[in-house]
């Protein structure tokens, strides 16, 4: 049974809701657990935080990109080329 447009459009739409939503919850966890972890790095000596603060700065940035293009409604892998 195929969808109708209309419905395809509203399903679309939930996905995006549920994908800001997410989103936004899952950063502001994210947030609070480097924030939480990051009073056991503070002590430590300053390579060990860089490395900590610049791995954590940017490891956001792979589930996001996924939640993204699921909430896009595309797939998280490319496209196969042939």
């Amino acid at each position: 049974m195929a969808l109708r447009p209309v419905d395809a459009m509203w399903l679309r739409m939930s996905r995006i809701a549920v994908a800001g939503i997410a989103g936004v919850l899952g950063f502001l966890f994210y947030v609070g657990l480097v924030v939480a972890l990051a009073d056991h790095v503070l002590p430590l000596h300053w390579l060990a935080q860089l490395l900590y603060f610049v791995f954590v700065g940017v490891a956001w940035a792979w589930p996001a990109k996924l939640l993204i293009i699921w909430g896009a409604g595309g797939s998280a892998t490319p496209p196969s080329r042939g």
